[in-house]
C-alpha cells in the first residue's frame, strides 16, 4: 500500500507542538503560606480563596473514632 498523502515534518511537528507537559500549578495561600494545586482546596488548613471551606478537624476526628469503632 502507498501512502497517498504524506505528511511533511514540519506539518507532523506543528501537530505535535501541543504534545508538550506542561507543569504543575501550584499556588500558595496568603494567609497560611501553605502550597497547594491551584482551583483546589488546600487539604492542610481546608481553606480556599481566603475563607473556610473544610473543617479538617472535624474530618480527623471522625475518620479516628471510626477507626475506633471498627478495633472494638
Amino acid at each position: 500500500m502507498v501512502i497517498r498523502m504524506r505528511h511533511t515534518r514540519s506539518h507532523t511537528r506543528n501537530r505535535r507542538s501541543h504534545h508538550a507537559l506542561e507543569s504543575i500549578g501550584i499556588s500558595v495561600d496568603a494567609e497560611t503560606k501553605s502550597p497547594h494545586l491551584r482551583h483546589h482546596v488546600d487539604a492542610k488548613t481546608g481553606r480556599y480563596k481566603g475563607r473556610q471551606v473544610i473543617d479538617v478537624v472535624a474530618k480527623v476526628a471522625k475518620k479516628q473514632s471510626k477507626a475506633n469503632t471498627k478495633t472494638a
